[in-house]
């Protein structure tokens, strides 16, 4: 066979597939085609734990008016802590600009497998200075864990998640990633 007549029957067949993808799904929106539009989870009500940089109360995740940038961590995770300094030059670099949070899925209190004191000495001895929050129920661990602990997610003011990954991030990764929900919000 002639390589054009190849080149004509592989061209054919993506018409005559595409054309059927167009009857069976029918033409896309914008909407749909630049992602516009979707719906986004509702914000999580997490809990927030007075320790250092953290004050005791609850935040929306992601937060409805800006950037949030989410850390899933736990403390019994090697690779947690030795991601702690890398957070803290993140937060310190780019911090402001978004809802900086780190959030453990962890049982805290007296029946669980650590207590609110022993997360917050954990958290002052790895030089956390950001908010730290809880999620008992791991509703919001389940929605945004890429895969591995640690799960950094960036996610823009509109709800979309703009990076997520997971493993040991050096602090250059992390601010790239923020950066991402950053720069969607300006765009």
């Amino acid at each position: 066979m002639h390589r054009r007549e190849v080149i004509a029957g592989l061209a054919s067949a993506g018409v005559v597939a595409g054309g059927g993808a167009l009857a069976v799904y029918g033409v896309p929106s914008v909407e749909e085609l630049t992602g516009e539009g979707n719906d986004v989870p509702d914000p999580l009500e997490i809990e927030t734990i007075d320790a250092p940089g953290s004050e005791a109360g609850e935040v929306l995740v992601p937060a409805p008016d800006r950037a949030t940038f989410v850390d899933i961590f736990g403390t019994w995770c090697p690779p947690c802590v030795e991601q702690m300094p890398e957070l803290a030059e993140a937060n310190d670099r780019i911090g402001d600009e978004v809802l900086f949070i780190s959030v453990t899925n962890e049982s805290v209190g007296e029946t669980g497998s650590i207590t609110e004191d022993e997360l917050v000495d954990w958290w002052d001895t790895h030089g956390g200075d950001w908010t730290l929050g809880l999620d008992p129920t791991a509703e919001l661990t389940e929605r945004y864990l890429a895969g591995g602990y640690p799960t950094a997610v960036s996610i823009d003011a509109a709800g979309r998640v703009q990076w997520s990954d997971d493993g040991r991030k050096s602090a250059d990764e992390l601010v790239a990633g923020i950066e991402q929900a950053l720069e969607a919000e300006d765009g």
